[in-house]
């Protein structure tokens, strides 16, 4: 069984969705650890309500960025976890802390990367340009964290149409319906089970 903590800066639906496929014993793991950007993020409920050790690290409370992320690294390997989710985390981190937890870290982007992603795109703001472009089809990914933001090896992906009158609030929803909670909880599972590897930045699965 694998130790997950997790990351979080707001609602923490896709932390939900591998809780529940935790729950169903999809996943051979258990969620030790919920860490918030934020104040007040729903996420933290989620994991109070299920009795799991949750606490907010400010970056404005530690002297430089460095200092942060060597913090938050200290927290999780204290608590020996074996993979952290990204969800819904909505800070960058450095190479002081990736690779501290190199391979060991997932996020998911709500979109086909690598289109719609990087800097700036992030939450609604992926799905206005989603739809601003014009594209017919978007979706989500699941890859592993590198210091450069979006750019890890890509571990799964799943396809969304996109409507003629989507709004980015309906495009979102379906995304996360569709393709995010499905997928995310897959790759955890996937590394639970010892089935990733990485050869030449390439995901392959076992």
């Amino acid at each position: 069984m694998i130790r997950i903590g997790a990351l979080v800066s707001g609602g923490g639906t896709n932390l939900q969705a591998i809780l529940d496929a935790i729950d169903r014993g999809d996943i051979d793991g258990k969620v030790v650890a919920v860490v918030s950007s934020k104040d007040g993020a729903y996420a933290l409920e989620r994991a109070e309500k299920r009795g799991i050790e949750n606490t907010v690290m400010l970056k404005k409370d530690y002297p430089s960025p460095e200092d942060y992320d060597r913090a938050l690294a200290d927290y999780f390997e204290e608590r020996s976890i074996d993979l952290i989710v990204y969800a819904g985390f909505m800070l960058i981190l450095g190479e002081g802390f990736v690779n501290r937890f190199k391979n060991r870290m997932i996020n998911i982007h709500p979109a086909l990367i690598p289109s719609f992603c990087g800097k700036g795109y992030y939450g609604l703001h992926v799905h206005e340009a989603v739809l601003k472009a014009g594209v017919k089809v978007t979706g989500a990914t699941v890859h592993f964290v590198t210091a450069e933001c979006d750019a890890g090896p890509i571990i799964l992906q799943k396809a969304v149409e996109v409507l003629d009158d989507d709004t980015p609030e309906t495009l979102q929803r379906r995304v996360m319906e569709q393709a995010e909670w499905i997928i995310y909880p897959e790759a955890v599972k996937l590394f639970a089970e010892g089935r990733l590897s990485i050869e030449n930045g390439i995901v392959k699965r076992r």
